[in-house]
């Protein structure tokens, strides 16, 4: 299934702010639309943020690679104004990618750029291993193993969601940033069952200002999905 996230974020904001709460909520009738959608995993879907909170990073990880059969399927998790944003606010000579996904992203950044790009995700595709432009290497957003403010610029799209430590998650992409951070991150409520593996939410500008605790940080909506930008 490829849906582009513009499209699917017109289905996120009518769930979120059209079907009532109480029907987001329920099980008795959130399951039979998880089980049409997902299958057996649909269970996995309902169950996981009760479950979330006891995994370690290796659970986690296995969590995501169970379900990946059924994940939306598409180039990238940025829908094109951010994209377009983000291309255009690089900073420096060397870049980094957390949460790289397939690549796509890390590309367009050295194809515009022609900087050293490095990418990181739990999983790289084989395809990506043999990359000669661009660095791509397995490692966690929890634990980026480069010295503090290796990097110029650094880039998170749609990952702090997925985390279970929002605040380590948050100091380790500052410390290995010598410029600028950027971060791109859903406006979603916080509800019991939703159609991804997210734990953390973002309803409202403040949500974000808050977590990176920095008031001169610069935070905008683009097509429903925050972008955030703090130099450093």
């Amino acid at each position: 299934m490829k849906l582009s996230r513009d499209f699917t974020n017109k289905i996120n904001w009518f769930l979120d702010n059209l079907l009532p709460p109480f029907v987001r909520d329920s099980r008795f009738f959130m399951s039979p639309l998880f089980l049409l959608l997902f299958g057996k995993k649909g269970k996995l879907f309902l169950n996981f943020k009760e479950n979330a909170w006891k995994f370690n990073s290796k659970e986690m990880a296995n969590y995501y690679k169970e379900l990946a059969s059924v994940h939306i399927k598409r180039e990238t998790d940025l829908n094109l104004s951010c994209e377009k944003y983000i291309l255009n606010k690089i900073k420096g000579d060397k870049v980094l990618d957390i949460a790289c996904g397939r690549g796509y992203l890390a590309k367009k950044i050295h194809q515009k750029e022609g900087c050293e790009v490095v990418g990181i995700d739990f999983v790289i595709p084989d395809e990506l291993k043999s990359s000669k432009n661009i660095t791509f290497e397995e490692g966690i957003i929890e634990d980026i193993k480069y010295p503090n403010n290796y990097f110029d610029t650094v880039i998170s799209t749609h990952t702090l969601e997925h985390v279970l430590d929002l605040e380590k998650c948050i100091a380790e992409l500052k410390r290995v940033a010598a410029k600028r951070l950027i971060v791109v991150l859903p406006k979603q409520r916080p509800y019991r069952y939703t159609f991804d593996l997210h734990l953390q939410f973002f309803p409202y500008k403040y949500n974000v200002l808050k977590a990176f605790g920095n008031v001169n940080g610069n935070c905008v909506l683009l097509d429903n999905d925050w972008l955030y930008i703090e130099d450093l």
